[in-house]
């Protein structure tokens, strides 16, 4: 296995086999320019789609490709977490999508946990599920 073919695998492995979709759909391509702070989306086609609108630097976008990869992940596994929201992240998360969702933020807290994102404010019981959450495939 060359050094490309094994990038590549340990990429699949990261995203769970989920692939980065590079072309956008108008209505993608439209939301992404207006919001240019969301850096990817877990697409409806279970793909990954990333912000070409971004700042964000390559490794950063990698990290936001890991945390969707996780929301696929779980929404394919039909996993609902189950783990108390901090009112920080109550607060952090009022005026989003998920403020109104308690799953949806759940499943964002553990994603964003996944990719290294200092935003979810993680406690150690969230950690834990997410920890028990990937080891069950094992």
């Amino acid at each position: 296995m060359d050094a490309q073919e094994y990038a590549r695998k340990r990429a699949s492995k990261k995203l769970f086999g989920f692939p980065i979709r590079e072309k956008l759909y108008p209505g993608e391509d439209k939301f992404f320019r207006e919001r240019p702070e969301v850096a990817g989306m877990a697409a409806e086609d279970s793909t990954i789609i990333l912000n070409p609108y971004s700042s964000l630097s390559k490794k950063q976008l990698g990290a936001v490709a890991e945390n969707e990869a996780l929301r696929l992940k779980i929404r394919q596994d039909k996993f609902v977490p189950e783990f108390e929201v901090t009112p920080d992240q109550i607060k952090f998360f009022k005026g989003t999508e998920y403020a109104d969702n308690p799953t949806a933020m759940k499943r964002t807290i553990l994603a964003r946990i996944y990719s290294g994102d200092s935003s979810a404010k993680a406690t150690p019981a969230q950690k834990k599920v997410l920890k028990e959450y990937l080891s069950r495939d094992k």
